[in-house]
This record gives C-alpha cells, structure tokens and sequence, in this order.
C-alpha cells in the first residue's frame, strides 16, 4: 500500500462544505468593497433626502406624481434624492430629481424579479448586499421621505425608527406621506405598542405625517435651521458604527 492510500480520504460532502467555507470568507472582501465603493461614489452629495415607495407604483398613480412633485421640489431646494434606483415610486422620485438643480441618486440592488434600473439617474450605485445598501440610505441621509409601499417600504422605514430611536443614528425627519395610506399603522402603535408600553409616548414623535411637499420641504428645513445639516463630530463617530 502506498503512502498516499494511507491518506485519510476526503468525502464529497465535506469537500462541497470546504469549498462554501472558502467562498464565504471570500465574500467579506466584496462587501468591503460595496462599502468603499459607495461611500467614495457619494461622499460629496450632502445634503440628501432618501426617499421609499412601492416598485409597483404605475406612473398614473397619483403617488407616483406625488413622489415627483416632492423630490423636485427637494432638489431645487439644494437637497439630493436618493432612491433604490428601481421602478414605481423610487423611479418617480429620480425623475423628480432628475429635472431639478440636485443630483438624483439610484442605489440599485440585484432581485429575481421587480427591479430594474430607471433612466433617471445622475448616480447610479448597485448593490449585491440588501444591508449594505441600507446603510448608504441612513448613512447620507439627512431625512426620509416614506410613500405608500410595501414590505421593502416597511423595512426601510422600521429600519430608520430603530436606529433614531437607539440612538444608532443621528434624529432625523421620518416623514410618512399620504395620510389615509398610513393612517391604520399608526392607530395601532398608538392603541397596541405605546398602550402596552413596547414603545414610549414620545417615540410617536419620531415620525411626522406631511402630504404637501412644500411642507416636506419646510419641515426639513426647520428641523436643521439650529445646527446644519453636517454632522456633529459625535454624530460623525456614530454613523462609523451604523
């Protein structure tokens, strides 16, 4: 018998595990590279609004002209827009953008089905990682602006109203717009979460209900007009660990 017979044998079921191992530990590399990539790409666009909504949104939808109305009226107001550079509402709100004196920001993600890429776009940044993405929509935004949408919408903004309200993140508006859309949602953190005490009182104060969008423009504003849109230099060091 030779010394190589005498080898303990590898069975394809650990060699299939090994290999998953490898490409794993690999992985770590491309993340980092989303991160660097991005924040590089989007490192001068301050300030911005982030701003959700459905992917399924027609471009008849009276959202949709809703979303467009208010992310030009943020841009000629020196504000980027940033969106998840799909279809539907995120498309509305480039397009907003697109037309007016600030940049417009698409932050892409790969998905089976739903999202493609909209034309309008000055920015466009793609991403293989759902939460690395997340990231860059908290980490350069300076508020968001939520529409009517679905689970992704909800993600997005239970995301954002954790992170105010773990102090994971500078306070910044959480701005919910159309009104009846979000109407029940409310109610019930009111009637259920604050009653049984899973949230304070004072945390319904984290989100503002505005359908105008001068007055989402304004809110903003008068949310900064006592310190700037820059982060603090603590600010600064809390976003490095988002």
């Amino acid at each position: 018998m030779s010394a190589y017979d005498k080898l303990p044998k590898i069975t394809e079921p650990e060699l299939i595990a090994k290999e998953y191992s490898a490409r794993e530990s690999w992985r770590v590399f491309e993340i980092m590279s989303e991160f660097v990539d991005s924040t590089e790409r989007l490192k001068d666009i301050s300030p911005a609004v982030s701003i959700f909504g459905s992917a399924r949104t027609k471009s008849d939808s009276p959202y949709y002209h809703l979303a467009e109305e208010i992310a030009r009226a943020l841009s000629d107001a020196g504000f980027s827009v940033i969106t998840g550079g799909g279809p539907g509402i995120m498309e509305a709100g480039n397009k907003g953008a697109y037309y007016g004196k600030s940049p417009s920001i698409g932050l892409n993600i790969q998905l089976p089905h739903e999202q493609h890429t909209n034309p309008y776009q000055d920015i466009s940044q793609t991403f293989h990682h759902f939460f690395a993405r997340k990231v860059m929509f908290v980490k350069f935004a300076s508020a968001y602006v939520v529409l009517p949408g679905g689970f992704g919408t909800m993600d997005e903004l239970m995301e954002a109203l954790t992170l105010v309200q773990t102090g994971k993140t500078r306070r910044i508006p959480i701005i919910l717009v159309c009104e009846p859309f979000w109407r029940g949602m409310l109610d019930w953190f009111r009637a259920v979460m604050v009653a049984e005490k899973m949230i304070d009182p004072g945390d319904m104060n984290l989100i503002q209900v505005i359908d105008d969008p001068k007055d989402v423009v304004t809110a903003i504003f008068k949310h900064y007009e006592a310190r700037g849109f820059e982060p603090s230099p603590t600010e600064r060091e809390i976003q490095l660990n988002l």
